[in-house]
């Protein structure tokens, strides 16, 4: 029998470490628990939240609905004679653990997406991304329970529409299904990406020359660590905003003022700009705004202090945004899921 808890603190199950409460909480072990839930027709009319590791989220109130924590564990794999990789994960996993255990078992693809938080399930809603990889680049199905229905649907890889940050789950699906578990498609022949960000050279830097997929993700954890604040120490969301991509010729009038703009090919006719280079240049990096603030090796990432409520960290994004567009004529876009 499924226990529906009341009045539960948020507190411990969001990374930004903000304190909000939920009216009703149920934690979710199994799939066919969902099922059980929503035969209660008050939790189809009810606001749901459904919460997996509290990465990706700013809480900027007390939540008055029903929050579902999904717990669903375990991680399996099928190996194909062809040399293919079946890694299948439960929803309630820890992003990381997925990654290190198929780092461990040199099941490659992954290897650039260490040490991002968050769990499984959330990856394909958000097509997680880092150091060139993102989520729909290994992704082959996920099970997603239709609320509607009380059935369990399978998403292939041009079913979730997978964009930058984006995928069906957030668009024209959103609210509708719930995740449950995720299948990669991975290889026993790695193809090594060191092209994007400062892997080659930390690569160098260990004296290695002939990266293994262990060495790449041990040098995407090393990158990350030194930039990126541990959310036990210092509630964060990691990166608060997603890269802006502009028009080619945008960028040009950009450049022409600031020819050390931080960029990327994006597409035909695109640039990707790095959202903290901007941010840093408009003087935010490891500013303090009462509370909150930006962190003092990556101008991307806000941060509590120590009592900030969702509402400030909010309020500090919206300054960090209209400075931005002030500076640049670029309108940066939250990639935090912000929770009213």
């Amino acid at each position: 029998m499924l226990q529906i808890q009341e009045n539960v603190s948020l507190k411990n199950f969001n990374t930004f470490g903000i304190e909000a409460t939920a009216r009703y909480f149920v934690e979710i072990n199994q799939e066919q628990e969902l099922a059980e839930l929503f035969t209660n027709p008050k939790w189809l009319t009810t606001q749901r939240l459904i919460l997996g590791g509290g990465s990706n989220m700013l809480l900027v109130n007390n939540f008055d609905g029903l929050v579902i924590r999904l717990n669903i564990r375990g991680i399996q794999h099928y190996i194909h004679s062809d040399g293919k990789i079946i890694v299948e994960a439960g929803a309630g996993e820890v992003w990381n653990d997925l990654v290190n255990f198929c780092v461990d078992h040199d099941f490659a693809g992954m290897e650039n997406l260490s040490l991002i938080p968050g769990s499984v399930g959330a990856s394909p809603i958000q097509n997680i991304g880092a150091y060139g990889i993102e989520l729909k680049d290994v992704f082959e199905s996920c099970r997603a329970f239709e609320i509607a229905t009380k059935q369990v649907k399978v998403f292939n890889n041009a079913d979730c529409q997978f964009g930058y940050r984006e995928s069906v789950f957030k668009t024209a699906l959103n609210g509708q299904f719930i995740i449950t578990s995720v299948k990669f498609k991975l290889s026993s022949t790695p193809t090594i990406n060191i092209s994007y960000g400062a892997i080659e050279q930390e690569l160098v830097n260990r004296g290695i020359n002939a990266p293994t997929i262990k060495d790449v993700s041990r040098a995407v954890s090393a990158i990350r660590v030194s930039k990126l604040p541990d959310p036990s120490t210092i509630g964060n969301s990691g990166s608060f905003f997603k890269n802006p991509v502009i028009t080619a010729s945008q960028f040009e009038n950009i450049k022409a003022n600031y020819p050390n703009v931080a960029n990327y090919p994006a597409g035909e006719g695109l640039v990707k700009l790095a959202a903290g280079w901007l941010i840093e240049q408009c003087g935010w990096k490891g500013k303090i705004v009462g509370n909150t603030g930006t962190w003092k090796n990556q101008a991307l990432v806000l941060v509590n202090h120590g009592g900030a409520t969702g509402q400030e960290i909010y309020n500090l994004s919206s300054q960090i945004i209209d400075s931005v567009f002030t500076k640049f004529g670029v309108m940066l876009e939250r990639e935090v899921n912000i929770v009213s």
